[in-house]
């Protein structure tokens, strides 16, 4: 079992699209509060191990990656290495109300970045 730290900070998604250099794909409002990230390719993850109010970061820029982050409650996607939706995820997106962002950086990059960030190391 993997310890767990406390958060030192939260963060906006406005910080986020700035730590990261990331395009917002979809969203307007940039103010929510981030505290936890998670970070997955496999929804089945994101399914069992996420907590609602969660930020995910993902490779996968599909429409059941949109359905998965709204049944879990996140709050927002972080589209890693590049990745570009297509239009339906977009619509779908938009349709949720989920905010979408996309970021050259790997996984581990952009985790590395939000974890250094959130926990003030």
């Amino acid at each position: 079992m993997m310890p767990t730290l406390a958060r030192q900070k939260t963060l906006t998604l406005a910080q986020v699209r700035d730590l990261l250099g990331a395009e917002v794909l979809c969203g307007e409002d940039l103010s929510v509060q981030i505290g936890e990230v998670g970070a997955a390719d496999l929804m089945s993850d994101v399914l069992s191990l996420s907590k609602p109010g969660m930020l995910l970061l993902t490779g996968l820029p599909s429409t059941q990656m949109i359905r998965t982050v709204a049944v879990a409650g996140l709050c927002g996607v972080v589209l890693v290495r590049g990745k570009r939706p297509d239009g339906s995820v977009l619509a779908l997106s938009r349709e949720r109300k989920i905010p979408l962002l996309g970021t050259p950086l790997t996984m581990f990059e952009a985790a590395g970045l939000l974890y250094l960030a959130i926990s003030g190391r």
